[in-house]
Formats: structure tokens, C-alpha cells, sequence
């Protein structure tokens, strides 16, 4: 049998008492469409892109992160109340503004 916990706050979630929720996140860059007049420019991308590799060092390539990534988590019921009310993690204080009186 399964076990499951939350991620959030590593509680145990017992599947015969609570309900687990599970969220999934992609990050991935995006990518605006080109001016069509640089599809018809006749440089050699793959070229470039070996020039590029080549001046790689294996130390740059270890510092690399992903550009695509998938993230799953379990959440327990309480905090999937917390994610949902803040699923940026935003600090809610900061955006409130008090007048000087």
C-alpha cells in the first residue's frame, strides 16, 4: 500500500480518512512568434548554435537549469485551503498601503 504525506507540511494523509490533493506545475520559457522576415534570413542556426556549444564549459553546462519543468506535489485538505488563498505565496502585507496620519 501507498503512503502518502503532504508536502506542504508533511503530515501523514491517510487515503481512508482524508482526501489528498495533488498539484501539478510546468514551468517553460515562452516563446513570442518572429518577424517573418527573419525566417528568411540565410544565416546557419545550426552552425551558431555549435559555435555556442563549443565556447560551453563544463562548468557553465553544471549551473544550468532547466527550461521545461514539470512539479507534482500532495497536499493535505488544510493546505490546499492555504495554496488556494495563495498559490504564488505572495506576502499579503506587503501589498497593503497605510496613509501617514
Amino acid at each position: 500500500m501507498l503512503h502518502y504525506s503532504c508536502d506542504f507540511c508533511q503530515r501523514k494523509i491517510d487515503p481512508e480518512e482524508d482526501v489528498r490533493y495533488v498539484v501539478k506545475l510546468e514551468v517553460f520559457p515562452v516563446v513570442e512568434p518572429t518577424d517573418e522576415s527573419d525566417l528568411e534570413d540565410d544565416r546557419d542556426h545550426l552552425q551558431e548554435i555549435n559555435e555556442v556549444l563549443e565556447r560551453l564549459d563544463d562548468r557553465d553546462l553544471e549551473n544550468v537549469t532547466p527550461a521545461y519543468q514539470k512539479l507534482h506535489f500532495d497536499l493535505c485538505p488544510e493546505c490546499r485551503r492555504r495554496f488556494m488563498k495563495n498559490p504564488l505565496g505572495r506576502d499579503v502585507t506587503k501589498h497593503l498601503q497605510f496613509s501617514t496620519n
